[in-house]
Formats: C-alpha cells, sequence, structure tokens
C-alpha cells in the first residue's frame, strides 16, 4: 500500500450491507487487493446472518484495515450510507468510494477514476451486468436528451474525452472529494431507501459539482432486470415494485425530490402518472392508497411510515 502524500489522496472506500456476507466477503477481498485504498469502512445493517462475526474476525487480520460499524437497527442504505460518509471523512479521507454489497469494481476501476482527481467531485464507474459486462445495469439518460443508453458500445460512443459528463449511477462505485462532503452536507438517512442516492446527485448538482462517469472505469453488478414497467402504450415507464417498503419509499421520497430540485408541476405530474398507472395500467386500489399515504407522510415531513413494513 502506498503512503498518500502530496500526490496521492487518502482514500476510504465505504461499503453498506444487510445479509449478504457471501457477496461482502468477496467485495472486502477485493478492496484489500486495490492499492490505492488506505482503509474499508464496512456498515453493517444490523444483519442476522453472521456478518458482525465476520467483520470483527476480519478487522483483526493484517492487510488494510477493516473498520466494522456495526448498527443497532436496519436503516436502509440511506442510513448506512450516511454512516460510511461521515465515519470516512472522519478518518480523514479525501476521498471516499462509496459502493454497495453486491457490486464488484474491477481490479484497476480506482485507478482510471483517479486519472480524473482533481478534475471532479462526484464521478463513478459505468455499472455494468456481472454476467453481460457489454450491458449496463442501470441505464443511462444522456444529459440533455431523451437518449437513453444501455450497452457500452452506446455510452463509449457518447463520451467526450471518456467521460459522459453531469450523469453519474450513486452509491455503486462512486467517488466524492471530502470537500464536497463538507460543502454539501451528507446523505439523507430519514429516506431509508430510494431516492437517497439521487437526492445526493442532485444536490451536488445544485451545488456546482463537477460530476461525470468514466466510461473504462467498471463496477460489475448482478442484473436487476429491465427497469421500469411500460404504461401509455410503452410511451413512458413506472417504477412498480412488488414490495410495499419499496414503493412506499419510493412514492414518498421521489416526490420530494421532484418538488425541491424540479418544482411543484414535475410532483404533481409524479402524483397523476401514479393514478393512472394504478387504476389503469396494473389496476390495485390498495396499492393507489399505499401511494397517497406515502405522499402525505412526505409532505407532511413524517419519515416514519415505513418502519411498519421492516417486521
Amino acid at each position: 500500500m502506498t503512503p498518500p502524500g502530496p500526490e496521492r489522496p487518502r482514500i476510504v472506500a465505504a461499503v453498506v450491507t444487510f445479509n449478504r456476507l457471501e457477496l461482502l466477503r468477496r467485495l472486502v477481498a477485493r478492496l484489500r487487493e486495490v492499492p490505492q485504498v488506505d482503509e474499508v469502512v464496512v456498515v453493517d445493517n444490523d444483519s442476522s446472518d453472521g456478518t458482525g462475526a465476520w467483520l470483527a474476525e476480519v478487522a483483526a487480520t493484517p492487510g488494510t484495515p477493516v473498520r466494522p460499524r456495526l448498527l443497532p437497527e436496519n436503516r436502509g442504505g440511506a442510513g448506512g450510507f450516511r454512516e460510511g460518509l461521515d465515519a470516512a471523512v472522519e478518518l480523514g479521507a479525501d476521498l471516499v468510494w462509496l459502493m454497495d454489497d453486491d457490486g464488484m469494481p474491477d481490479l484497476d476501476c480506482l485507478e482510471r477514476l483517479l486519472v480524473h482527481d482533481g478534475a471532479l467531485d462526484f464521478w463513478g464507474p459505468a455499472v455494468v451486468d456481472a454476467e453481460r459486462p457489454d450491458r449496463l445495469v442501470f441505464p443511462i439518460r444522456l444529459p440533455g436528451r431523451a437518449t437513453v443508453v444501455h450497452d457500452m458500445a452506446a455510452v463509449r460512443a457518447a463520451a467526450v474525452d471518456g467521460l459522459i459528463r453531469d450523469v453519474v449511477i450513486p452509491f455503486n462505485g462512486v467517488l466524492v472529494t471530502r470537500e464536497l462532503v463538507q460543502r454539501i452536507g451528507s446523505v439523507r438517512a430519514e429516506l431509508f431507501i430510494w431516492g437517497d442516492d439521487h437526492e445526493y446527485r442532485l444536490r451536488a448538482e445544485r451545488a456546482g459539482a463537477r460530476i461525470a462517469t468514466v466510461v473504462d472505469a467498471t463496477v460489475r453488478h448482478p442484473s436487476v432486470g429491465d427497469l421500469g414497467t411500460p404504461m401509455l402504450g410503452g410511451r413512458m415507464t413506472y417504477n412498480h415494485s412488488p414490495s410495499d417498503l419499496k414503493h412506499y419509499c419510493m412514492a414518498r421520497n421521489n416526490l420530494l425530490n421532484l418538488r425541491e430540485y424540479r418544482g411543484p408541476l414535475h410532483a404533481l405530474a409524479f402524483v397523476a402518472k401514479t393514478v393512472w398507472f394504478y387504476l389503469v395500467t396494473r389496476r390495485d386500489l390498495g396499492r393507489l392508497r399505499l401511494s397517497f399515504s406515502a405522499f402525505v407522510a412526505g409532505l407532511r415531513g413524517d419519515f416514519t411510515g415505513h418502519r411498519r413494513f421492516l417486521a
């Protein structure tokens, strides 16, 4: 491990995990192989699969230091990344490398990202399908255009100087500077899941942060299937989930993000889209009632409603 110095920033990786011990083992082993990583913070969201005990063991073994943060309850991705980001800054990180437990950065991913250190504030790799690395796991809408790209060939064709500016997929191997964290604050833990990462990117964008995807840096991620259920004859999609927990958080958080960063008309359009989807596209009056309970809670500033789905 090369010591940080005037030409090498101090880098702390921050990983959030919940009941995926086998994936976490692989990821921590990879992070300890990356020479530029000085420490690894692992935030465990009160897992029940032995993660805490394993972290205690690995923290005592030689190599890149692993710093477990064991939460007393499941605080979701938002609470986990809040804890991890804050811990990394406390440990003196100049750059924090944020990721979930199911991603796997290529061995040279961080090296390729660091080529742009000093020129960017919030940047990350392309996130590709672990089984089909020519395909994106999370499609990218090109900035200023209606075009959505799904494969790496299209990503490379759209890149300028190896970057797609103003686009990043948080928190899947993204780097964030200490200076930006100090300027805009940490992750909003109360959002729990779904939208916390998007909110952080929007906040960074509002603050004038330099944001980009580095197309030759890669994180491999399990497929999440097709994102978005078609509606209106395929002209639009809706983020339908069979999980009441995920839907509740998505409805609440997306409404608030739209109102805050895009304005009340965009927020109202999302409400109308939800009504259409659950009245016409996939009729489900129970899900529609759940949506409105999430909308009302969000507008009231009540971030407790999702807890009833955690039992």
